[in-house]
């Protein structure tokens, strides 16, 4: 992979009404492959110097019924967004509301300190009441220059300007933040928070901090001089923190364990190395980690991979699975295809329902996919799909197609290539169904999406309407074999 192609994961908070929406099960929907999308937001901006109508790179998480969204608005072609939009339920996913993050960027409302917004990610603390958005704050040179926290203490409709969890200084470039909060009452740092992020400007190296006020201040920890990427902080029930993430070069996953409340952490303990195949039609899409965990505290990772694929012609979805942070299974294919089938699967977006565990955890993969890889940008047919599992990816069910097929010149243009997200996701809400939260490119008649032109695009940010149950299956991969090979790159990978 070439230097560009690195993929970016990029007190008192003054509360300020954001401008909502309310969208409904039947106000706005579209229907593809028997499965009803519901929109739940679309870029307002207009500066003409990124793309409109984009939205990009949703994450999700959920607590009982409520699940909150955030996601990049107004993606610009070099990095970042005009933006943070969120999008949140109170009903497990039947209706939403929507906004956009104030202080942030020049362009929110009200207008922050920062030229672009990226990297958004999301968390609950339970024991403070409060939801976070993360975000990675960038300058008009395109340097991460600080980690930001928003906070909403009212469910998740209305947010306050951001806390600053670190800002950089010097050489340092800061880069893919993630966020997760310890939501175990019997956990002995119950009520902590813990952000993850990497300095591009010295090597990737890893940083975390930790919050123990509702995100309101934050304490640098000790941790491994390791080069990084992409993490995804998770928390067991005994408060053992687990970060499974990508190395600076992403040729390698490992894993970077606290178990001290995020005062230090130690590793690196490997979790697999990477293969994987580049994906057609200059789409953005590398092998980052999707990470969540049962509620027995299993961590599931998931990546694509072509291992299984005899000269790696295509991607697989792939799986560890770990009940420590520093012992991983061996790699299993997710079989959502045939090997061989020709098609070709990335981006995941996993969720694993936290009321489920071990050999009966329920687990939720939206993703996307080309139903042939060998494609060019005017071939290439991008979908959405949906696979499940009810016995912690044992076996699996049949894959629902959610969304497409879209053209990849209804999505923006990036320096990195056509742009969905360096991530979706997934979550369950309390009744056991599954959310996935992704973005879709709509056609706008007589246009492809151009930079400059606010009306030429139309990337709305969708989920499936009605919550999807985990549904049980036959669907195995235990007898695949995995082929010697090996992918990845010297350069040091960085996105924004």
């Amino acid at each position: 992979m070439s230097a560009i192609s690195r993929f970016r994961w990029r007190a008192r908070a003054i509360v300020a009404l954001t401008f909502t929406i309310l969208f409904t099960l039947l106000s706005a929907s579209l229907a593809f492959a028997n499965v009803t999308l519901t929109q739940l937001s679309s870029d307002p901006y207009t500066n003409t110097t990124s793309y409109h109508a984009t939205e990009v790179e949703p994450d999700t998480y959920s607590s009982g019924a409520t699940i909150v969204s955030a996601f990049q608005a107004g993606r610009f072609q070099d990095g970042g967004a005009s933006n943070v939009g969120w999008a949140t339920s109170a009903d497990g996913g039947t209706t939403w509301t929507n906004g956009f993050l104030p202080g942030t960027t020049v362009y929110a409302t009200p207008a922050g300190p920062y030229a672009r917004d990226t990297d958004p990610a999301v968390a609950f603390d339970a024991k403070h009441g409060v939801w976070m958005a993360s975000t990675l704050a960038l300058n008009a040179s395109l340097v991460g220059v600080a980690v930001i926290v928003n906070r909403s203490t009212n469910g998740g409709t209305i947010w306050g300007n951001p806390v600053t969890v670190s800002a950089a200084s010097g050489a340092q470039n800061f880069d893919k933040n993630w966020i997760v909060c310890d939501d175990t009452a019997t956990s002995p740092h119950y009520g902590n928070c813990y952000t993850q992020w990497d300095d591009f400007g010295h090597g990737n190296q890893l940083h975390m901090a930790t919050s123990s006020d509702g995100g309101l201040t934050w304490t640098a920890a000790k941790v491994p001089h390791a080069s990084v990427i992409g993490g995804q902080p998770l928390v067991q029930p005994n408060g053992t923190v687990i970060v499974p993430i990508d190395n600076g070069f992403e040729t390698a996953i490992g894993s970077v364990v606290s178990t001290n409340g995020g005062v230090s952490y130690k590793g690196v303990f490997l979790i697999s190395s990477i293969t994987f195949h580049t994906v057609a039609g200059n789409l953005r899409s590398g092998p980052r980690t999707s990470a969540e965990i049962d509620g027995a505290g299993t961590v599931y990772v998931v990546w694509q991979d072509c291992r299984f694929e005899s000269g790696c012609p295509a991607n697989d979805l792939v799986m560890s699975t770990s009940t420590n942070g520093t012992t991983w299974t061996a790699v299993a294919r997710v079989p959502i295809d045939a090997v061989g089938s020709g098609a070709d699967h990335f981006i995941p977006g996993l969720a694993v329902d936290k009321s489920t565990s071990g050999s009966s955890a329920h687990l939720g993969l939206t993703y996307y996919f080309y139903p042939s890889a060998n494609c060019s940008t005017s071939t290439c047919q991008l979908d959405v799909g949906f696979i499940s599992s009810t016995n912690g990816g044992s076996t699996w069910g049949t894959a629902t197609q959610l969304a497409g097929p879209m053209s990849l010149n209804t999505l923006p243009l990036t320096s990195q290539g056509y742009m969905v997200g360096d991530y979706i996701s997934t979550s369950f809400n309390n009744s056991g169904t599954a959310h996935g939260v992704f973005e879709v490119g709509n056609t706008v008649a007589g246009k492809t999406c151009t930079l400059g032109d606010v009306t030429s695009c139309n990337e709305p940010t969708y989920t499936n309407a009605s919550g999807l149950a985990a549904l049980a299956g036959s669907h195995s991969s235990k007898s695949d074999h995995a082929f010697a090979s090996s992918q990845g790159s010297s350069q040091m990978h960085t996105a924004r």
